[in-house]
């Protein structure tokens, strides 16, 4: 007779799947709650301690760690010399493995649970089960999914055995279910004594979602969440309308987040292919939108906003007059929803705590063959301010000043951000050279930039930057310092009555 061990914490479809093993002739060992489940269902089991002749102990810490069970998952079947060693211990095969572990994840994402229960969650005997039936797959059968109890019934009715690629399959999936498990307790064991740089790093993510493809047609792409830190992210948002998100919504609209959680005043921030290109405050949310569309009319179509108020009806009004890919905000009125829900393409994201961003888990960042993996740039400055010139920002200049250094922190690097009334009124992201950058956001501003203050992400390593922010009309300038030639820009700053503020602190974003 076939033997199977069933021992799980999740029990959906033990029953109807162990009352199928029995009808095809197979034994049946359990344990601990498991056992008394299928007792009391009518189905015949043999309870582990009878199987071992030795007694779960130690609060059921210990039930299948036994030579009995170890070595009838482990035993190479066609190796004559552990055939006799079975023969000569007593001890008979197992052929199937049925696991899954204690809920370690579950555990730890419960609210005020203690450390002691969180350790007492620790699975030990599932996962050395599960990872012996995995390395002896070739004759044993190992299920840690119950998705998968279909597949090994039906191979079982039509051939009594499951075929080599199935074992395969159920094998890998062992491994991957333990090493999930290994690295949330590593994960909490770490943050606990505070590792923060371990000289091995194992992270671990679960699917949320099988995308159409990734950055082009041609490429795969699944999208995948952590497991904790998730407060405010795109992980948590619920999609209210439209088509299901693509790699590039997702990443798009992630930049934009990163960009809103800046703001505390009603501010939307419109962005493309992950850069900011036009983001306003106002008193309200619609006027807001408003002065953010004006910014720049050409690249919000087709882009994504993100809002850090409750989108109503009149905000709602004017965005639907354009085409927008995504629309996240903290929520959105039953009015607000049935005007943007007439546009059957827009993704519509529920986002509560969108403004939240006090992350512990580090920014990653895959490069060819390794992992690039830093703190989370949630600060804005390190220090004071200082104002570095004869001539100082006045209340109003620095009040854009930082709402300008706020935006080029999103920006990538080289980035420029020219601002005035709290409304980006140009932005340069992305270029090989600062001057480059200015540039190209004093053109995209035109007539809007006169009167603006200019945030750079990085020092002015010359005063061309500044001579062009002076020429077109620019009051103010703030950017980290540093520079071996700080001065220079500060004397030109100052030969043409500018005020110049230097942060101390700077904002790569590559």
């Amino acid at each position: 007779m076939k033997k199977a061990l069933i021992s799980v914490f999740d029990k959906e479809g033990i029953i109807e799947f162990a009352e199928q093993l029995t009808k095809l002739g197979w034994g049946i060992i359990s344990t601990g709650g498991t056992y008394h489940k299928l007792k009391d269902s009518g189905i015949a089991v043999t309870e582990i301690s009878e199987y071992t002749n030795f007694p779960e102990c130690f609060d059921g810490r210990v039930k299948t760690l036994h030579p009995k069970v170890e070595g009838g998952i482990l035993a190479i079947r066609d190796n004559e010399k552990h055939q006799d060693q079975m023969k000569e211990l007593d001890v008979e095969p197992i052929d199937l493995v049925v696991c899954n572990l204690y809920p370690f994840k579950q555990t730890i994402l419960t609210e005020g649970v203690s450390h002691e229960e969180i350790v007492e969650n620790i699975d030990i005997g599932g996962p050395t089960m599960l990872r012996a039936a995995a390395k002896n797959y070739k004759f044993v059968n190992v299920i840690t999914d119950p998705k998968d109890y279909d597949l090994v019934i039906n191979e079982l009715k039509e051939s009594n055995d499951t075929s080599e690629a199935t074992k395969e399959y159920l094998a890998a999936k062992v491994f991957i279910h333990t090493a999930h498990y290994d690295a949330l307790i590593a994960d909490y064991f770490s943050n606990k004594v505070g590792i923060s740089s371990p000289d091995t790093l194992t992270m671990t993510f679960e699917k949320k979602q099988v995308l159409r493809y990734g950055e082009n047609p041609h490429q795969k792409a699944n999208f995948y969440a952590r497991i904790q830190d998730t407060e405010g992210s795109l992980i948590n948002a619920v999609q209210l309308h439209g088509k299901e998100l693509s790699y590039n919504n997702i990443g798009d609209t992630d930049g934009a987040l990163e960009a809103i959680k800046e703001f505390t005043e009603p501010t939307i921030v419109a962005s493309k292919h992950a850069n900011p290109c036009g983001i306003a405050s106002a008193d309200d949310l619609c006027t807001a939108f408003k002065k953010a569309y004006k910014a720049d009319p050409v690249s919000i179509y087709g882009g994504i906003v993100a809002a850090n108020r409750t989108i109503e009806a009149d905000t709602a009004t004017e965005m639907s007059k354009i085409f927008l890919e995504v629309i996240v905000a903290p929520d959105f009125t039953e009015e607000a929803l049935e005007i943007l829900s007439k546009k059957k393409n827009v993704r519509l994201l529920k986002l509560e705590n969108i403004s939240f961003n006090q992350y512990k888990s580090p920014k990653c960042k895959s490069v060819l063959g390794g992992l690039l993996v830093q703190d989370i740039d949630n600060k804005l400055f390190d220090s004071e301010l200082k104002c570095v010139t004869e001539r100082k920002a006045s209340d109003k200049e620095m009040e854009d000043l930082i709402f300008a250094w706020k935006t080029v922190k999103h920006a990538k690097s080289n980035g420029i951000a020219i601002a005035k009334d709290k409304t980006t009124t140009g932005i340069g992201p992305g270029q090989v050279s600062r001057i480059w950058a200015l540039e190209n956001a004093i053109k995209q501003g035109g007539d809007m930039i006169e009167g603006s203050v200019l945030a750079s992400d990085a020092f002015f390593p010359f005063a061309d930057c500044v001579e062009a922010a002076h020429k077109a009309g620019i009051t103010a300038i703030i950017h980290p310092g540093g520079s071996i030639r700080d001065q220079e820009s500060i004397d030109a700053a100052n030969k043409h009555g500018m005020a110049m503020v230097l942060t101390g602190m700077r904002h790569f974003k590559h």
